[in-house]
């Protein structure tokens, strides 16, 4: 996949130039801030923690190493996924891994249901055949904002296949953009879609649920 040619923002100029000059508090708190969601993509490719650890590790190196190379044709942190995805797969030929490529190349090709089947009418019913029987429920802003719920959202992405916790990570809690997830991660955007809606759906039922008053 190509990148078109723009011109770096001031924060990513600022950012580069820092980086190339070695400022120790600048690369202290890129690594703070984006470590987790590398270690995650990184999870996708290889067979462990451990040695997901050991790719971020060496993408960082190799991130400096080549930065007198960057030319801002990305943004730097797609720069910086992109080695990260091509470290993660270099490293999986090497472990012997078969590379799940599928559940991002293809998330339509691993079935599964986003949303619990119950919370549908069957597809023979007389007035709404595969309509909502239980709708999700409004979520209170004060709720969601709070720490504990918060908690419950990081818990429900922990427990997300590797492949759709990347999305939902870049997206939802990075901020990124479709397109720069897209690059990041080498796919398609319908594919890119497919995850985020499946991610999201999961985090959504883990928040009605934790959410839900008690009965009884």
């Amino acid at each position: 996949m190509r990148y078109g040619r723009q011109v770096l923002d001031r924060d990513d100029a600022a950012l580069v130039a820092a980086l190339r000059a070695r400022d120790d508090a600048t690369f202290t708190q890129l690594v703070r801030e984006w470590n987790a969601s590398m270690l995650r993509v990184a999870q996708i490719f290889v067979p462990s923690r451990a040695i997901a650890e050991e790719v971020v590790q060496e993408t960082w190196l190799r991130v400096l190493n080549a930065l007198d190379r960057f030319e801002g044709r990305s943004s730097l942190k797609t720069w910086v996924f992109r080695i990260l995805v091509n470290t993660a797969k270099t490293r999986a030929q090497r472990e012997g891994r078969v590379v799940p490529f599928s559940s991002l190349r293809d998330p339509g090709r691993v079935p599964e249901s986003a949303v619990d089947p119950d919370r549908f009418r069957p597809e023979d019913d007389e007035r709404y055949p595969g309509h909502w029987s239980s709708p999700p429920r409004e979520l209170p802003e004060e709720q969601l904002l709070a720490a504990e719920t918060q908690a419950v959202v990081e818990r429900a992405i922990a427990a997300l296949p590797a492949s759709q916790a990347s999305v939902i990570s870049l997206r939802d809690v990075q901020g990124w953009s479709a397109e720069e997830v897209c690059n990041a991660l080498d796919i398609t955007e319908v594919n890119q879609r497919v995850l985020l809606h499946r991610a999201r759906a999961k985090v959504r039922q883990a928040l009605e649920d934790y959410l839900a008053p008690e009965t009884g």
